[in-house]
């Protein structure tokens, strides 16, 4: 019976010393690979911005593109075709002048109308999709009523 007992506080120790040594820091134990978030999206983000301009701006009450408009969708355009891997949604926004109903339907046309510009220039339509916000989520909140009524009509676009 003697031999059983220290048989059994034998193994008691080794199960002591084994659960020690795991939670000892100076034991090296391999550990689990750190996960690297894929930024990828936000670097190609950063170059779509850099490079084409993510923003078109609107006159009051239109969804007419300007001149200056279209050359932003046209860099747009040109770098969308260099990286057919990349989707687009664009977003119509506008002012807070008229009503719920009324901005948004004006900021679905801004949308629909750089979403047209940038197909005709030979952009799939599958790789493009459009919202409208209208007023309810504004880009600019602080400055002059002008300012701040320019800054938030516009179509911004956004690499997804």
């Amino acid at each position: 019976m003697e031999q059983k007992t220290k048989s059994w506080v034998s193994l008691a120790a080794l199960m002591f010393l084994a659960a020690c040594e795991c939670c000892d820091d100076s034991v090296k134990t391999e550990e689990a690979p750190v996960v690297v978030e894929d930024d990828s999206l936000a670097k190609a983000s950063a170059d779509f911005i850099a490079e084409a301009g993510d923003r078109i701006f609107y006159d009051f009450d239109k969804s007419s593109l300007s001149k200056e408009s279209e050359a932003t969708l046209e860099r747009q355009a040109n770098w969308l075709k260099n990286h057919p891997n990349r989707n687009l949604l664009i977003e119509g926004h506008c002012d807070e002048r008229g009503t719920r109903e009324y901005n948004l339907g004006l900021g679905e046309r801004r949308a629909d109308a750089a979403a047209r510009y940038l197909t005709d220039h030979g952009v799939e339509s599958t790789r493009i999709r459009t919202i409208s916000f209208g007023k309810d989520r504004p880009i600019a909140a602080e400055g002059s009523k002008k300012d701040v009524y320019a800054a938030n009509r516009v179509a911004i676009s956004v690499l997804e």
